[in-house]
């Protein structure tokens, strides 16, 4: 039987959208799956929806913020993720990078890209809205720096990450991370789960 088509729409801003990027692997071996990765601009889904992230629309509720933050830990433990750190300098603006990750796809180096840059995010704890620090970073992982961060500029690319973000909010999406298996949607990483299952059936 033919796998569903399954889509990964991430952010590198999103510390959930590292940690499920470290946990899809094991379910792709375990179900035969391959997830597609899909760059989406996640400040571009909250205009368009009139969401906020979790810090601005849970900051005011007592314990809220505190138990996500359980909840992370507890993903953490769950999957043995003892690499991951968080940013200091979150929340990023992620804008370079996402159009990076467009461009690298151009280019033919994206799936290192994406390794590169969410262990810089998520790990190294790196300010990659810096220039300089992403094209350090990208040069250092091996990957043509100076020909990414030219791309960012250029307007095809610019275009395809805008399309990309309009294409997951006419679909339903409203945060990332989130997945399709097929034209059904989940949001966030503890929806995995129910994603393996929904590959399984």
């Amino acid at each position: 039987m033919a796998k569903p088509d399954v889509r990964f729409l991430f952010d590198f801003g999103s510390p959930n959208a590292y940690l499920s990027h470290r946990v899809i692997p094991p379910i792709e071996t375990r179900t035969g799956a391959r997830f597609a990765y899909e760059p989406v601009l996640l400040g571009g889904v909250f205009k368009a929806t009139g969401n906020r992230s979790p810090m601005e629309a849970f900051g005011a509720i007592k314990n809220k913020l505190a138990y996500e933050g359980l909840e992370t830990q507890r993903f953490v433990v769950r999957h043995g993720l003892t690499k991951y750190a968080h940013n200091p300098h979150f929340p990023v603006n992620t804008l370079l990078i996402m159009r990076g990750a467009v461009a690298a796809q151009t280019l033919g180096v994206f799936e290192a890209y994406v390794e590169a840059v969410f262990v810089a995010m998520w790990e190294r704890g790196l300010k990659m809205d810096d220039p300089s620090v992403a094209a350090a970073t990208l040069a250092e992982a091996g990957l043509p720096a100076e020909q990414l961060l030219a791309l960012t500029q250029d307007a095809a690319v610019k275009e395809r990450l805008m399309a990309n973000t309009t294409a997951a909010v006419e679909a339903g999406v409203f945060g990332l991370p989130s997945f399709f298996v097929g034209d059904e949607l989940w949001f966030g990483k503890d929806r995995l789960r129910d994603v393996e299952e929904a590959i399984s059936r």
